[in-house]
């Protein structure tokens, strides 16, 4: 009955949310994070739009899927990898109904990558595409991966891997800031981080086999900076720390441990993690870390992870342009922010807000480092 009533009051704070002029998306972003994110279907189809600022009362119509399918370079495989597709939809829903649904999923993807001729399709971008499809419907879900392929996902969609194993890259930082035990064990496997791509480009869609923890962790990215997907990923890696530690310490054993993704894991315990772990240890922090594993030396610096986040560009083009401004804005903020024994937790709650608001973050930044802590306390309960 507890669970009950909390759940009637989130509902009840995220029609407040959507109902107040403007939308409050600071407190929506709060509401997908917490435990139980968005909780319905429902709330999903209007909360998400909000997350990712769709218009929802403008939304085009859609082609007809004649004049999409022909003469498309992607229309084979997208077409073989949706047959494929059969695990994503529901048991036991009817096959005619599955097979309109895998229509619609090819056409939704086949419209979007039309519009955007700079996008290029990858294997398990349908992944994602179905999940946006069984909650929110063709019209929608079209307008929400069309905003998520040119942000979040933008990086995937590139012609080559090169940015996409740029992002692969933050997962052995993170792994060696919390415990680097786990981390040396990996390397003298030599394991690499190739097990956790599936997880990355399909946001974990692929890997799970129940939807409703799929939903729950894009519940979670949607409110979230780009590269929390890595974090996440992480975050798996170090609940298994004890498996890791007991396996034979080769390639082949490592990875296979690590690729097979156990599915009782205790989701909110994990996300709350990871949220912790963005704030610790944000993007900016482990930058340098990131690109030696990867040659090529970037550098960030903490401000600039909030604007990053207040606009959701895509986090390796803006990593790559910091690179040219490198050190001197790095050493300002430094100084200023993360200078031994800062109080923790202003800290902590600047960057917490980083996750949870997104492009209110630089406002709130900079007047509100008074009322931050206690804020923070609500982010990550």
């Amino acid at each position: 009955a507890d669970f009950d009533s909390k759940k009637k009051r989130k509902v009840a704070e995220i029609y407040q949310a959507l109902n107040s002029d403007p939308i409050d998306v600071a407190t929506l972003r709060r509401m997908a994070i917490s435990e139980g994110g968005l909780l319905t279907d429902e709330i999903r189809c209007k909360v998400w739009p909000k997350l990712l600022s769709v218009n929802t009362d403008d939304l085009p119509p859609l082609p007809a899927g004649k004049e999409l399918r022909e003469d498309n370079k992607d229309y084979q495989q997208v077409l073989l990898d949706v047959r494929r597709s059969l695990r994503r939809f529901p048991p036991g829903m009817p096959d005619d109904q599955r097979e309109g649904l895998q229509e619609e999923l090819i056409d939704i993807i086949l419209h979007v990558l039309k519009r955007n001729p700079q996008l290029h399709y990858y294997q398990g971008y349908h992944d994602i595409v179905v999940t946006f499809l069984l909650v929110v419907g063709d019209r929608l879900a079209t307008a929400l991966v069309e905003k998520l392929s040119t942000h979040h996902l933008r990086d995937f969609m590139d012609p080559t891997m090169d940015n996409t194993k740029h992002i692969l890259n933050y997962l052995m930082p993170i792994i060696d800031r919390v415990n680097p035990e786990v981390h040396n064990f990996m390397q003298s496997a030599e394991v690499g981080t190739i097990f956790a791509l599936s997880w990355l480009i399909t946001w974990f869609g692929h890997v799970l086999s129940d939807f409703r923890h799929v939903v729950r962790l894009y519940d979670f990215f949607l409110a979230c900076h780009p590269l929390m997907p890595i974090y996440f990923a992480a975050v798996i890696v170090l609940y298994r720390e004890q498996e890791v530690l007991d396996c034979e310490c080769d390639m082949a054993s490592v990875h296979h441990l690590l690729s097979q993704i156990p599915q009782d894991l205790p989701y909110e315990t994990l996300i709350s993690r990871a949220g912790d772990l963005f704030v610790q240890f944000p993007p900016s922090e482990l930058t340098r870390e990131a690109a030696q594993q990867q040659a090529e030396r970037t550098a960030a610096s903490t401000f600039k992870d909030f604007e990053l986040a207040s606009v959701q560009q895509r986090p390796d083009t803006v990593l790559r342009q910091r690179f040219r401004e490198r050190l001197r804005g790095e050493e300002r903020t430094k100084s200023t922010l993360t200078k031994p024994r800062t109080n923790r937790l202003v800290k902590l709650a600047v960057m917490g807000l980083t996750v949870a608001l997104g492009a209110a973050a630089l406002a709130v930044v900079k007047s509100a480092l008074e009322w931050a802590p206690k804020f923070e306390l609500q982010i990550f309960p």
